[in-house]
């Protein structure tokens, strides 16, 4: 199954059905289901502006998965902050050009512990 790594408190954000965008600076033509896997990278700001503990934070894990159904191409900073309550990301994500469009996102009851890759990358698990 396709994997994507995510900083914390994103993935989290993602599992738990709040952050239904994911920025990234490059594009994709996968659709389809994906595992959230939670990086070993903590955004320490979103931490205090989302009110997380960073270190009650899972990291280093396949935290959940979610589908990808769409990809948008932010032609603008105009459309960029729109969508703020989506992507959820401050302004130094600003350069990130492109949105996965989430939807269907599920948390596991218990976190896989697994070392994250670029990209998204393929995992063999038995869920």
């Amino acid at each position: 199954m396709k994997c994507l790594s995510l900083k914390q408190p994103f993935a989290d954000l993602v599992v738990s059905g709040k952050k239904t965008i994911e920025l990234r600076k490059w594009n994709t033509h996968y659709r389809g289901y994906f595992l959230v896997h939670a990086s070993g990278n903590v955004d320490k700001d979103a931490c205090a502006y989302f009110n997380q503990d960073p270190k009650a934070l899972v990291i280093h894990a396949v935290i959940g998965k979610a589908v990808l159904y769409n990809v948008k191409k932010y032609e603008s900073d105009e459309e960029f902050i729109r969508d703020k309550g989506k992507h959820l990301a401050s302004d130094k994500y600003a350069s990130s050009r492109y949105g996965f469009l989430l939807k269907d996102a599920v948390r596991f009851e218990k976190p896989i512990p697994l070392m994250g890759k670029l990209r998204f990358f393929n995992v063999e698990l038995c869920l």
